[in-house]
């Protein structure tokens, strides 16, 4: 069903791209008297028993009819058979509905096109040619069934069960989707188990071949001491000898580097005493693993590594496949009920990942230019806010499908790096920045233009106060009654504004890298910061300057993947849950100030370039260089 219905849009925009006018219109009149009607059974139920039997309308009936068989595979055997019975049954009580309304003429009229054909089917038929002729059909024992009311009531039910079969194999088809990818994320997990096993017996293989090469050399110091020193000196040897053997052996993969230094000294050395010889054996013993079953150390206390996180668990899994190059920005609409994603290419897609969810305002908009950011407006699904690398922001309207406003900045600021609707006032605000060529980075972005626009006039109102050249601000948020502004930039700074005053009331250096991303904690008592490096930290906004909690994601931040795409980071409705983008093909979902692990997102064939949460639900979303988008629902 999803497959026909991005069919038909393929089909609209090349008419339009074209301008084959009169073609879409005869397109869409033709979808208005849609045969299948979307093999909506409502809508199917509606069309024979209100429309083609009640008006007599036999040949549009059996076409119908027809049309169902041919769209099932011969090889469906039991639904094949299916069709054929409830096809009888419905033809049967067409001749009913005609005789009971008085309409004899129609019965001859049916038989007389559709005789042969029924007759060649072998089900019986011979005996209902009789009934335009008889009295009374209805008091005719082999007649009298089909005209009461059980009967047909039974005919829609068995109807309307058909739409149960159909929900549930559409239910046991996404099931079988999360199943496949939790084999596959099973077969990864056991891929890298492997790959441990093969590093770890390498290792003992090295710490064997260090411990054998460590006595040699300790033996041979020893035999020197022994030369030059008294009983006492020996035996102190003879213990450092024994220390440096062993310890050194355990301890070869996480002190490589403080062994090397001790096996340089001593051989280069001749003279190394004793204590010296003890004092690098306890040095080298002292480096304690960083790493160890996925344990990382960080501020001051163990937590578990993201590469270690249990596979979250889903409820739901639609993967959504209509773009035809890397994803790079992707947000669910104000309700939930609709998505607009935008790739690299300078296309956005809105649809919809519930089937139920009427598809009416799924659209394709080419913008033929790269899409920086999006944003949905707060109070309503009805407008999309899309900003442009040539400093274009549009405005779609997704009821009239179509470009209602299309705002430019100033020549000076062509890249609109983000952008904000207020949760409260009819304005959004526009963060656009001046170029510097010869980068490829987010240090390529040179100074920053923050514009408050107006959504009724659709003109600009004020610019907001930023100082001399100001780096570019790569991130936006409002508080929730749209009273302060947040902004970060490329210098590592947080900038907060009074909307009311429209001046800038605070601001400190948080990172030593870039800002890509900024939010506001649930409580608005905090703000999330997430730096290019990969460090993201919870800063407090009544004690300034306090971090309340924080997280090294940088093996997920990647420098090649920076290079591509801002990193980003969404929360979840109660502010519990942080998903991070990542440069592998999983995301990282952490457990903000909590005890608990995080979780891994099932994976994509790419890496991960955008992400965002549901406004309501404990969903989430991820977006790919693999040019899927995928939504998922927690169990």
């Amino acid at each position: 069903m999803e497959n026909m219905q991005y069919a038909e849009e393929l089909v609209r925009e090349f008419l339009v791209f074209r301008g084959f006018t009169n073609t879409l219109q005869a397109f869409e009149k033709e979808l208005s008297t849609d045969i299948g009607k979307g093999f909506q059974v409502d809508k199917i139920l509606n069309l024979i028993f209100s429309v083609y039997i009640t008006n007599f309308q036999a040949e549009k009936l059996v076409g119908l009819l027809s049309f169902f068989k041919q769209c099932v595979s011969s090889s469906e055997t039991v639904l094949t058979a299916t069709l054929a019975k409830l096809e009888i049954s419905i033809l049967r009580y067409y001749i009913v509905h005609a005789l009971q309304s008085g309409r004899k003429d129609k019965v001859v009229e049916f038989f007389g096109t559709n005789g042969n054909d029924l007759l060649l089917r072998g089900q019986d038929w011979t005996s209902w040619f009789a009934i335009p002729y008889l009295k009374n059909p209805s008091l005719d024992p082999q007649f009298r069934i089909y005209f009461t009311k059980e009967w047909y009531e039974a005919l829609r039910l068995s109807i309307s069960s058909e739409k149960n079969t159909v929900t549930r194999l559409k239910k046991d088809i996404k099931q079988l989707n999360v199943k496949l990818s939790q084999l596959q994320a099973l077969l990864e997990e056991k891929e890298a188990q492997l790959s441990r096993l093969k590093n770890n017996s390498e290792t003992i293989k090295y710490a064997n071949i260090g411990r054998t090469k460590n006595s040699t050399l300790a033996s041979g110091v020893n035999e020197e001491s022994l030369l030059l020193s008294t009983n006492s000196s020996e035996a102190c040897a003879t213990t450092a000898m024994h220390m440096g053997s062993t310890e050194m052996g355990q301890t070869w993969a996480s002190s490589q580097p403080a062994l090397s230094r001790f096996a340089t000294n001593m051989a280069g050395n001749d003279s190394i005493s004793p204590s010296k010889l003890e004092f690098e054996a306890v040095g080298a013993g002292d480096i304690i693993q960083t790493f160890n079953d996925g344990l990382y150390t960080e501020n001051g206390r163990d937590a578990q590594g993201e590469e270690d996180f249990p596979e979250v668990k889903v409820d739901f899994l639609e993967t959504f496949l209509g773009h035809t190059s890397p994803i790079s920005c992707c947000r669910f609409s104000s309700s939930g009920n609709n998505i607009a994603s935008a790739s690299v290419d300078g296309t956005v897609r809105i649809w919809t990942y519930d089937s139920s969810t009427p598809a009416s305002r799924n659209a394709t908009i080419y913008c033929g230019t790269e899409i920086m950011s999006l944003e949905w407006e707060c109070k309503s699904d009805r407008l999309l806010l899309i900003g442009t690398a040539d400093g274009g922001i549009k405005a779609w309207n997704v009821d009239a499908k179509r470009v209602v406003c299309d705002l430019n900045t100033t020549d000076a600021f062509p890249s609109v790096l983000d952008l904000k609707c207020s949760p409260v006032e009819p304005i959004f605000v526009s963060a656009a920045a001046s170029r510097r060529y010869g980068s490829s980075n987010i240090y390529s972005w040179g100074f920053a233009s923050l514009t408050v626009w107006n959504m009724k006039t659709w003109k600009a109102m004020t610019v907001l106060p930023l100082g001399e050249d100001p780096p570019a601000i790569t991130s936006l948020c409002f508080n929730h009654n749209g009273k302060i502004l947040a902004a970060s930039a490329v210098d590592g700074m947080i900038h907060m504004f009074d909307m009311s005053a429209g001046l800038q009331i605070t601001g400190w250096p948080a990172h030593d890298s870039a800002i890509s991303s900024i939010l506001f904690g649930p409580d608005e008592t905090s703000i999330f910061s997430l730096g290019s490096d990969g460090k993201i930290i919870e800063w407090s906004l009544q004690n300034q300057g306090q971090v309340l909690w924080t997280r090294n994601c940088s093996r997920f931040c990647d420098p090649e993947s920076s290079k591509s795409c801002r990193h980003e980071m969404a929360l979840d409705v109660n502010g519990r849950r942080l998903l991070v983008t990542s440069g592998s093909v999983r995301a990282p979902i952490y457990q903000v100030r909590g005890h608990a692990s995080g979780m891994r997102t099932l994976p994509h064939g790419a890496a991960i370039t955008t992400v965002d949460w549901h406004p309501t639900l404990p969903m989430f979303l991820t977006g790919s260089a693999d040019h899927s988008v995928q939504v998922m629902s927690l169990s």
